[in-house]
C-alpha cells in the first residue's frame, strides 16, 4: 500500500509470486522491509518502483551507505542483501513484462564451479562476509550461570531472582554450543528426534536434522554432548511436562486452530509422520519434508490428552517459535552486562570487555573452532601420530576441517575455512596443544580450557572470560 493508501496490484503480485512464496519466513521478511525502504526513497522522488531509473538505486546506494547526514549508514553486507531483494522484486517485473528495463544494472563474473554467473554491478567489495564471533568454552558456562541461571559474580544465585524456564533455556543453549546446529535446525526439533541417552554410553550422541529445516534443504547427522541431552531430558521431565498439563487442563490445545494428531511415524530410510486432523481427514508426510510451521501443530496422545511434539514450549505450553529465542540471548547479555561490568566502567571503553555477549549462531561458530581444537588435539596428542601417520589418517578420513565443515552441513570446505574458522587457522595448534597446562575448571574436555585461553589471547573476536572475570587481550566481542 502506498502512502495515499491505494494498493500496489503488481507488487502484490510478486508477493504471492511463486519466487517469493519459496523464499524463507526470515527471507521474507528482511526482502519486504528492505523494498519498502526503498519504495519510500522513490516516492520522496515523486516516482513509483516501476519509474525507477540506475541514477535513483545509485543516489538511494549513496544516502544508505555514505551520506554523511544520515545518521544511520548500513556496511557492505546489509547493502547486499538490500540490493538482491531489489534485483529480485525488478527480475521477476521484467520477466512477466511488466518492466522493458531494469533499474539494477547487471555484470557477469566466474562463479565458484567455473560458470559464468550475473550479479548486480553495485554490489559492495567491502562486504564483511560473516559477523563471526566465539566464545570459549568455560565463557559459555560463565553466560549460562550468570545470564540464565540467575548467578551473582561470586557464581551463587542472586537473591530474589526468579528465572523463566531456566532448565529450558539451559537446554537450548547447551544443545545449539555442543551440536553446531543453525537457530532453525534446533528450535524445531520434535521431542523423538532428540538422542537418547544409553546407560554406558559416550561423551557425544548422533541425531538427524530432517531436510526442510536446514539452509541447504539436504538431511544430515548433528552430534550433541551427552550432558546436553541431559539437560534436555530433565526440562523434559520437569518444566516442560509441567506447562503441558496446565495447557490440557486449561483446554489450551483444544481451542487451537489447527492440530495434527500423530498416529504413526514410520522407520527406515525415508521415515513418514501420519496424522489425523480436527475433522478426522488422515494425512501423511515425509519427515524430512515437515517445515517448522507444520512441526508446530503436530501433537501426540498423551496419558491426560494431546500434547505437542515440538520439544520447546512457552509458559503456555504452546511451541516457543525459533525467532523468539533472539529475545531469550537478548536478555541474557542484558543481564550479564549488569552483574559482570563494574559500574565505573559501564558504557565506557568499548574494546575492554567485563561481560560475555552470545548469541545463538555464535553457538555455531564456538562449535566449529571448539571441534577444530579438539580433532587436532585427538589427532596429536591422544592418538600419538607420527607426522607421516596422520597424513595417511587424513588421506583415509580427511582432515579436521574437513569434518568440522560436514558437521556443520556446510556444502564446501572453502565455507568452513573462510567464515568461521579463518582467525584462527594459522594458528599452530599442534605447538600450542603440546605445551597445554591443564585447568581444573569444569568442563567436557578440563584440559584444553588452557588451550582455548591462548588462541583468545593470540586472536581477535574470541571472548574468553576467567574465573576471575579478568577479559582477555583477544576479549572484544
Amino acid at each position: 500500500m502506498s502512502p495515499d493508501y491505494r494498493v500496489d496490484l503488481l507488487l502484490a503480485l510478486y508477493g504471492r509470486s511463486l519466487r517469493f512464496r519459496r523464499f524463507t519466513a526470515e527471507t521474507k521478511r528482511n526482502y519486504a522491509t528492505d523494498i519498502v525502504l526503498l519504495l519510500t526513497a522513490l516516492w520522496a522522488r515523486g516516482k513509483t518502483w516501476l519509474e525507477a531509473s540506475p541514477t535513483d538505486i545509485s543516489d538511494y546506494e549513496d544516502w544508505r551507505r555514505a551520506a554523511a547526514v544520515n545518521p544511520q549508514r548500513i556496511g557492505g553486507s546489509k547493502w547486499n542483501r538490500e540490493l538482491a531483494a531489489f534485483e529480485s522484486l525488478y527480475s521477476w517485473a521484467r520477466r512477466e513484462g511488466h518492466l522493458t528495463r531494469s533499474p539494477i544494472a547487471m555484470k557477469t563474473v566466474t562463479g565458484r564451479g567455473g560458470e559464468r554467473v550475473s550479479v548486480p554491478e553495485q554490489r559492495a567489495k567491502d562486504a564483511r562476509p560473516r559477523n563471526v564471533h566465539w566464545l570459549t568454552p568455560r565463557t559459555w558456562r560463565r553466560w549460562i550461570d550468570v545470564g540464565l541461571r540467575g548467578h551473582t559474580r561470586e557464581g551463587v544465585p542472586e537473591p530474589g531472582c526468579v528465572g523463566r524456564l531456566e532448565d529450558r533455556n539451559v537446554a537450548f543453549v547447551r544443545t545449539i554450543v555442543s551440536s553446531g546446529l543453525r537457530l532453525q535446525e534446533g528450535a524445531s526439533l520434535l521431542t523423538f528426534e532428540v538422542p537418547q541417552r544409553r546407560l554406558g554410553g559416550g561423551r557425544y550422541y548422533r541425531g538427524k536434522i530432517a531436510a526442510a529445516v536446514t539452509r541447504s534443504k539436504k538431511p544430515r547427522t548433528f552430534y550433541v554432548a551427552a550432558d546436553a541431552v541431559g539437560d534436555v531430558e530433565t526440562y523434559a521431565a520437569s518444566s516442560r511436562a509441567w506447562v503441558v498439563r496446565k495447557a490440557q487442563l486449561a483446554g489450551r490445545y483444544d481451542l487451537l486452530p489447527e492440530m495434527r494428531l500423530v498416529i504413526e511415524v514410520t522407520r527406515g530410510l525415508r521415515p513418514k509422520v501420519r496424522w489425523c486432523d480436527q475433522d478426522g481427514v488422515i494425512g501423511e508426510r515425509e519427515l524430512n519434508l515437515l517445515t517448522w510451521q507444520e512441526r508446530m501443530v503436530l501433537f501426540e496422545e498423551g496419558p491426560h490428552g494431546p500434547e505437542p511434539l515440538w520439544l520447546w514450549l512457552n509458559e503456555q505450553g504452546l511451541p516457543f517459535r525459533p525467532a523468539s529465542w533472539e529475545g531469550v540471548y537478548r536478555t541474557a547479555n542484558e543481564r550479564c552486562e549488569r552483574i559482570l561490568t563494574p559500574p565505573k566502567h559501564l558504557r565506557r571503553d568499548p574494546h575492554q570487555v567485563y561481560a560475555p555477549y552470545a548469541t545463538v549462531h555464535a553457538g555455531r561458530h564456538s562449535f566449529a573452532l571448539y571441534m577444530l581444537v579438539v580433532l587436532n588435539y585427538l589427532m596429536d596428542q591422544r592418538f600419538g601420530l607420527t607426522p607421516e601417520e596422520r597424513r595417511d589418517f587424513r588421506l583415509l578420513y580427511g582432515d579436521p576441517w574437513f569434518m568440522v565443515q560436514n558437521l556443520l552441513g556446510h556444502s564446501s570446505r572453502e565455507t568452513t575455512v573462510t567464515h568461521y574458522l579463518a582467525p584462527v587457522a594459522d594458528l599452530q595448534l599442534r605447538a600450542m596443544l603440546a605445551t597445554a597446562e591443564d585447568d581444573p575448571a569444569e568442563a567436557p574436555m578440563p584440559e584444553l580450557d588452557a588451550v582455548f585461553a591462548r588462541i583468545a589471547r593470540e586472536s581477535e573476536g574470541i571472548q574468553d572470560l576467567g574465573a576471575r572475570l579478568k577479559p582477555s587481550a583477544g576479549g572484544a566481542a
